[in-house]
């Protein structure tokens, strides 16, 4: 229970402050954070629980990453599923505290998007279905070889977190304008399921996509770090 309560308490944190960032702080007038402060928002959520629990239950904070892990030989089966309920259950109560916090301020309209990933009509710069999936496939892709990589035994210890910390704020900065960045199901599932309509009817794009994206990661990961026999 020690690990997933992590988990909850860590997608916790990725949401809140992450989404957070977005709905409350991205185009605060004068000083808004915009997309720059929004990508490194969802960047420092990963790099500080990593820190906070990594050592406690590796900071996954994603079901795509879980997912990921297992298909890496990193993870067992066995608690693949209560990790992924932990981490969806954490995005929602996340959202649902932003969601109380957002309505404090006169004006306030959860139907904009709150932070809720899109494609078509609901992509923040109008991409289709499909340059959304490939985006969201690659992204996902990358960032599990980066998570891989970062985690071998063979990598510098203790530096993990930094790495893909950074990767997350990367992807951020290349993939808000075409999804509003997901690449990750239980991110996805906390705001949509308040924001209701069209994000709950995208939603599936965001939890397929990913899991395929990290599925690749981590072959293409055990394929170039095999050692030669």
């Amino acid at each position: 229970m020690k690990h997933y309560s992590a988990e909850f308490l860590g997608t916790f944190w990725l949401v809140l402050g992450g989404c957070g960032s977005a709905v409350l702080a991205a185009a605060f007038p004068g000083v808004g954070i915009g997309l720059h402060g929004v990508s490194l928002a969802f960047g420092l959520t990963v790099l500080t629980m990593a820190y906070a629990i990594g050592h406690i239950s590796g900071c996954h904070l994603n079901p795509a990453v879980s997912i990921g892990l297992w298909a890496g030989g990193r993870f067992p089966a066995s608690k693949l599923l209560p990790y992924i309920v932990a981490q969806v259950i954490g995005a929602i109560a996340a959202a649902g505290v932003l969601y109380v916090i957002a309505s404090g301020a006169a004006g306030f309209d959860v139907s904009k998007g709150f932070a809720s990933n899109g494609y078509g009509d609901h992509s923040p710069g109008g991409y289709s279905l499909l340059a959304a999936l490939v985006t969201e496939v690659v992204m996902t892709m990358f960032f599990l070889i980066v998570i891989l990589g970062a985690t071998d035994k063979r990598a510098p210890a203790g530096f993990a977190p930094l790495p893909i910390g950074l990767a997350l704020t990367l992807i951020h900065l290349i993939s808000i304008p075409v999804t509003n960045t997901s690449v990750n199901p239980a991110r996805s599932t906390g705001v949509a399921l308040f924001a209701g309509d069209w994000a709950i009817g995208q939603l599936w794009l965001f939890w397929v996509a990913p899991i395929v994206g990290a599925l690749l990661g981590a072959l293409a990961y055990r394929f170039i770090a095999s050692e030669d026999k």
